[in-house]
């Protein structure tokens, strides 16, 4: 689990690489739980709220963008 200060010193690029591997993360969990190979049931908690994070914070920082460009 990440936290959300450490997702808020992170640049806008950053935060797209992160999500990307994320959702990677994600369609393997689900993958492999869905042949029986998952142990670890919580990371898909995890991943999902983290992918949450990251989409909450390049929303906000898109927001104030394009308040600022008003």
């Amino acid at each position: 689990m990440t936290k959300p200060a450490e997702l808020r010193a992170k640049t806008v690029d950053e935060l797209k690489e992160m999500l990307i591997a994320l959702r990677r993360e994600q369609f393997n969990l689900r993958f492999q739980r869905a042949t029986g190979q998952l142990e670890a049931t919580s990371r898909i908690r995890a991943v999902r709220r983290d992918i949450a994070r990251i989409k909450t914070l390049l929303t906000e920082r898109a927001r104030a963008a394009s308040g600022q460009a008003a």
